[in-house]
């Protein structure tokens, strides 16, 4: 009775998707939560907008979400300035929980919430909303980049006739430092349905009205990612290309979330 109870859900999931389900389900159900943060996150753009004066611009933003990780946000703010793209400005947008010392640099600018979202998607969406910028790319702060991320990501972007998003390899690395694997899976957005394979880290896109994160409030068991519903939305309009190089040194931490991508190769 059971097998027969749960053909239907298995028809749909084969057709549809389940990631592509789950998502509608979740707008049914946590549409409230987005209606409230959608305001917040109009009221903050507006307020920080005003501190900051004229909006940070250049070729890429890059946008760092944070949140009591000083030490790593540190680090990743270094990756971020580090690249071999100068032309670019990195916005750290912290979630209420106050910003610790950061590094001095022109182009580097940080700015904390009023209250904690809990809602990676404001927080990035402030991000976006107080740049002006070709591209945006996206670290978060336990993450890291290798000195030529953007560059590898402008040479497929520029050229006439390129796509409108890339993503590049992530080299996931364990705590201790130790390297788990390299995870590169090129893109297909009907296989988006059914598997989450890319992580907005190694993310780089025209900025475009469709470049904005869900709103909606998603705890560590709301699946699928705010990650996810981005780019297989983005894709929709725009072109989705995959660059096979490892750019990213992701941090595989249990103590927190991380994308549980299935593909992978040993690409270096």
């Amino acid at each position: 009775m059971r097998r027969i109870a749960r053909a239907p859900w298995e028809l749909l999931k084969r057709a549809f998707g389940w990631l592509v389900l789950f998502e509608a389900r979740n707008k049914v159900l946590l549409a409230p939560s987005a209606v409230r943060l959608k305001r917040f996150e109009d009221a903050e753009t507006a307020r920080l907008a005003a501190v900051l004066g004229s909006p940070p611009s250049a070729l890429v933003a890059t946008v760092i979400a944070t949140h009591r990780r000083p030490e790593a946000l540190r680090a990743a703010v270094r990756s971020a300035l580090a690249q071999s793209v100068a032309d670019q400005v990195v916005i750290v947008v912290d979630d209420g929980a106050g910003l610790p010392e950061l590094p001095q640099d022109p182009r580097l600018f940080a700015v904390s919430l009023a209250r904690n979202t809990a809602t990676a998607g404001v927080v990035r969406n402030v991000g976006i909303r107080l740049t002006r910028s070709r591209y945006v790319a996206f670290l978060d702060d336990d993450n890291l980049w290798e000195p030529d991320h953007l560059e590898q990501a402008i040479a497929v972007l520029e050229p006439p006739g390129g796509p409108e998003a890339v993503y590049t390899a992530l080299r996931r690395v364990l705590p201790d430092g130790s390297e788990r694997d390299v995870l590169s899976v090129p893109f297909d957005r009907r296989r988006a349905a059914h598997e989450a394979f890319l992580d907005t880290n190694a993310f780089v896109a025209r900025r475009t009205r469709s470049l904005h994160f869900s709103r909606l409030r998603r705890t560590p068991e709301v699946l699928p990612r705010e990650d996810w519903e981005l780019v297989r939305r983005y894709a929709r309009r725009h072109e989705v290309r995959h660059v096979p190089r490892a750019t990213v040194r992701y941090l595989v931490n249990p103590e927190s979330f991380y994308t549980a991508w299935d593909g992978h190769t040993p690409a270096g």
